[in-house]
């Protein structure tokens, strides 16, 4: 493993990192009601990296006090465009900071900071100078009905909003629902998770330096049995937002009714990325290997299932454990490093057990399958040939770098494989005959089809699926009907 980094340097991240990290409540860093407060782990160490305040039902309600004044106040009579003005000058801020916040989030979330480089921080500067461009772009129709009337549609916000965001992405996803929430006019009460709650700390405080008025962005930090729950239960939330697993957000489906709010939720994957007899199969592994081991696996879109047609099996399943192989692991703030660990003890023990129960069910175990060294929560990448559609692991998530090689016949059979599970979030397909890909791509139950590529997402198009996938859509135009209402306003001409 290796061990670039030099460690007795002190960065701007670690000397943030120093001090007691509060919540962020009315444009104000407050301690938590209770007092209390949790430790943040390196899983690359498994070393306390921060103190984090442990907020609960109180700061909620002192959150969304906050929230909804804001609404009512400052943000909802604000120019639109002042509002897109100001999501551009924190993106500006973002920027220049952001060597501290990409080191944050490498060392809160185990993600090699070459990744996020090229990946999480540019998005997350993407969507918000995107949305930022929507503010003031934000309108209705005017629908002909009769002529004594002028009748016409206006869109306005929805009001306050909880944003419960993820561990595995929680600067880029925590932007997807912040930027447009904000760019519509709502003010959000954002819960990061307890795992990776320190790039949403930072960022909220550039926010507030870029001018964003206080109460429009408030951060509770702590678990989601209690910061969640009080959340999705709080009567003066008008709607949630949420990425994680379907058990959650069952969950909170059925606390949002209790006031009927609105939920959008992305929640699970176990996509399928097919290749044919006629793909460029080095292209397609290369691929299908990004698809799975990128960020150790633990991304909702994930590739976990490689179908494969009988004709090049092997050949592809030689190649994959090829490029598994080749993964650096190590050290998250060393460039080189190309495979982190994944989030916690819990997690990696999860893991390690599906990689148990895939060879007890059969499957074949050709390279990875167990813990790399002795401190941090690493998982050597694994390739499995020989799974059955059938098999637990071709049919629950496993959120970690586990691959499940599936053999197929034809198309009917790819089809057949591809579309049973639970979920629908992803699929890809690899073939140079465009009738076929095009055919698959019509018949796949996923929200995003990939041909001849995977894993490219873009905030511009829609994202999410069905089933156990999810309910709604994220990004382009589909965010800004998440977090407004439309108005029918009729005005009687004849007075």
């Amino acid at each position: 493993m290796s061990t670039a980094y030099d460690y007795d340097r002190q960065s701007a991240a670690e000397a943030w990192l120093a001090k007691p990290l509060k919540l962020l409540i009315d444009g104000r860093h407050v301690p938590s009601v209770s007092g209390r407060s949790f430790k943040s782990l390196n899983p690359a160490t498994e070393q306390v990296i921060a103190t984090v305040a442990e907020g609960g039902a109180e700061d909620v309600d002192r959150a969304v006090a906050a929230a909804r004044r804001a609404f009512e106040g400052p943000w909802r009579t604000m120019r639109a465009s002042e509002r897109g003005q100001i999501l551009l000058r924190w993106a500006q801020l973002l920027r220049d900071h952001a060597e501290e916040i990409v080191e944050l989030e490498s060392l809160d979330a185990g993600k090699p900071i070459a990744a996020t480089l090229r990946q999480d921080f540019p998005a997350a500067i993407d969507t918000l100078t995107y949305y930022a461009g929507w503010a003031d772009k934000i309108s209705g129709d005017v629908v002909t009905t009769r002529d004594d009337a002028l009748t016409y549609t206006v869109r306005e916000p929805v009001g306050v909003v909880a944003a419960i965001v993820p561990w595995n992405f929680p600067l880029m996803i925590g932007m997807w629902k912040l930027a447009p929430a904000l760019a519509c006019g709502c003010t959000v009460v954002m819960k990061p998770a307890e795992l990776t709650s320190l790039s949403a700390l930072r960022i909220g405080e550039l926010a507030i330096q870029a001018g964003l008025p206080a109460g429009v962005l408030n951060i509770v930090t702590g678990p989601g049995r209690v910061v969640g729950d009080a959340l999705v239960n709080h009567p003066d939330v008008d709607k949630v937002t949420f990425t994680g697993s379907p058990g959650v957000g069952r969950g909170i489906m059925k606390g949002a009714a209790g006031n009927f709010k609105r939920v959008s939720l992305e929640l699970g994957g176990k996509s399928a990325n097919v290749i044919f007899n006629d793909a460029d199969l080095d292209a397609a592994a290369k691929a299908a290997a990004a698809g799975i081991f990128f960020n150790a696996g633990q991304v909702c879109s994930a590739g976990s299932r490689v179908l494969v047609q009988e004709g090049v099996y092997d050949a592809v399943v030689e190649r994959l454990a090829d490029r598994a192989q080749s993964l650096r692991i190590g050290d998250t703030l060393d460039r080189g490093t190309s495979l982190g660990p994944v989030i916690s003890e819990k997690q990696m023990r999860s893991i390690l057990d599906y990689i148990d129960i895939g060879q007890k069910e059969g499957a074949s175990l050709v390279t990875g399958g167990e813990r790399v060294g002795g401190r941090g929560y690493f998982i050597s990448p694994t390739v499995f040939a020989g799974v059955k559609h059938e098999m637990r692991i071709s049919q629950e998530e496993i959120f970690g770098p586990v691959v499940s090689v599936i053999k197929f016949k034809d198309e009917a059979d790819a089809l057949r494989i591809a579309n049973g599970t639970a979920y629908s979030l992803a699929a890809g397909v690899w073939s140079r005959d465009m009738g076929r890909v095009q055919r698959f791509a019509k018949r796949a139950r996923a929200g995003t089809v990939w041909i001849n590529t995977y894993g490219y997402t873009d905030v511009r198009l829609p994202w999410g699926g069905e089933r156990d996938s999810g309910l709604g859509r994220e990004h382009g135009t589909a965010a800004l009907e998440n977090f407004t209402e439309p108005k029918a306003v009729w005005m009687n001409l004849n007075v």
